[in-house]
C-alpha cells in the first residue's frame, strides 16, 4: 500500500482545473481568524466544518457552495491574497504538479474590502509567478467569472485579464450554475476575450445536463469544458465533443461532494474515456474537498479501474490541452515523455 501511495505522490502531474478560492490551508485560515479577531459561528474550532467537506456531509451543491460564503470573508488584505496564492502554488509543487493552471475569481477576492479588481489580479499574478520560481513549478492563471453575475462585470474582468496576458493570465473561465443561468448573455464577451488572446474554458455538464455542454461548444466555441460529466446523457453532444477534441476537466471527488454523482464508484469518467472523449483528471477545490491531485489519480486508478498506463496518457493529454503557447506546451509534453521513457 505504501508503495502505491508513493507511486501516485511521485508521479509528475498536470492540473488544469483548480480554484484558488478552494485551495486555502485550514491552518492559514485559523491564523487569519485569530489575527483579525474574526467571529466564526461556533468558534474557531468549528472553522474546519465551515470550509471543508466532512465525511458525513450531504452531497449537494448548496452545501458545497456554502463553504465559499465563509472563505470569501478571509480576503482582508493584499498580503493575505498574496499569501494564499503562494501557498496554493507551494501545495501543488509538493504534490509534484509540474504544470498548474490556477483559476481565480477576482470579484470573490475583492468583496471583503472592495478592492479594485485590477489590483487584485496584479497581486495574484505577482505572487503566483514568484512562488512558481521559488518552488520550481510552471504556473499560469485563468480569470473566472460567474453566470449569476452581470455580463458587465464579466466584460470588465475579461478586459483586465487580456491586459495581463504577459503577467501570466492565459485564460477566461465562465463558472457558476448553468442550470439556472444561460451562457448566451456572455457569448459576445467570450468571443472578444478570445480575439484579445485569451483561451477559454467553461463550466458545463455539472449542474445541468448535456445541453449545457452543447451550448458551451456551439454558442461559446470553447476548447475546454470544466467537469462536463453529464455529457454521457446525450450521444449527439458526446459525438460533437469527440469530433472537436474538446478537453474535459474532470473532478471525481468534487462531483461526488456536490451531488452530481451518487457515489464515487459510479463516476462516468471511464465511460467518457471509452467514448473517445479527451479526459483530464483534476481536483477543483483541493482544500474544500480535502483531496490532492495524488488522491484523485489514486481514485481513478483503483476505484474506477483507469490503470497507470491510461492515467499517464491522460496526464499527457492534460499537458497538450494546457493554455501554454505551443512551444512551451510541446516542451512540457516532451519532458513528461522523457521521464516515462516514452
Amino acid at each position: 500500500m505504501d508503495n502505491l501511495l508513493n507511486f501516485y505522490k511521485t508521479l509528475p502531474k498536470v492540473e488544469l482545473h483548480r480554484h484558488l478560492e478552494g485551495s486555502l490551508r485550514l491552518d492559514t485560515l485559523q491564523e487569519i481568524a485569530r489575527l483579525h479577531r474574526m467571529r466564526i459561528p461556533g468558534g474557531r474550532g468549528a472553522l474546519g466544518r465551515l470550509v471543508q467537506v466532512q465525511q458525513r456531509d450531504p452531497g449537494n451543491h448548496d452545501h458545497f457552495l456554502a463553504k465559499f460564503s465563509t472563505l470569501r470573508k478571509f480576503f482582508l488584505s493584499p498580503e493575505i491574497i498574496q499569501r494564499v496564492t503562494r501557498e496554493a502554488v507551494q501545495d501543488a509543487a509538493r504534490d509534484n504538479v509540474r504544470y498548474l493552471e490556477l483559476r481565480f475569481t477576482p470579484r470573490a477576492l475583492s468583496l471583503a474590502r472592495d478592492f479594485p479588481l485590477g489590483e487584485v489580479m496584479d497581486w495574484v499574478c505577482e505572487s503566483a509567478q514568484q512562488a512558481a520560481r521559488e518552488y520550481g513549478i510552471l504556473v499560469r492563471l485563468i480569470a473566472s467569472v460567474n453566470r449569476h453575475e452581470s455580463p458587465s462585470l464579466a466584460e470588465q474582468v475579461a478586459c483586465l485579464a487580456a491586459a495581463r496576458i504577459t503577467a501570466g493570465i492565459l485564460g477566461l473561465d465562465l463558472a457558476g450554475n448553468e442550470a439556472g443561468y444561460s451562457a448566451e448573455p456572455f457569448a459576445g464577451i467570450i468571443k472578444e476575450a478570445y480575439q484579445s488572446g485569451l483561451k477559454l474554458t467553461v463550466h458545463a455538464g455539472e449542474w445541468s445536463g448535456a445541453d449545457s455542454v452543447g451550448e458551451a461548444l456551439l454558442c461559446l466555441n470553447v476548447d475546454r469544458i470544466g467537469h462536463g460529466v453529464r455529457i454521457i446523457e446525450d450521444p449527439r453532444i458526446l459525438s460533437l465533443a469527440r469530433e472537436r477534441g474538446a478537453a474535459f476537466e474532470v473532478c471525481v471527488t468534487s462531483n461526488f461532494q456536490t451531488g452530481v454523482i451518487p457515489a464515487r464508484e459510479v463516476h462516468p469518467v471511464m465511460s467518457m474515456v471509452r467514448a473517445g472523449l479527451n479526459v483530464t483528471v483534476c481536483t477543483d477545490n483541493p482544500s474544500i474537498s480535502q483531496a490532492t491531485l495524488s488522491d484523485e489519480y489514486r481514485r481513478v486508478c483503483e476505484d474506477l479501474e483507469m490503470g497507470s498506463t491510461l492515467l499517464k496518457e491522460r496526464i499527457l493529454s492534460a499537458a497538450r490541452a494546457g493554455f501554454l503557447p505551443e512551444a512551451e506546451r510541446e516542451k512540457l509534453v516532451a519532458g513528461l515523455q522523457r521521464e516515462w521513457g516514452l
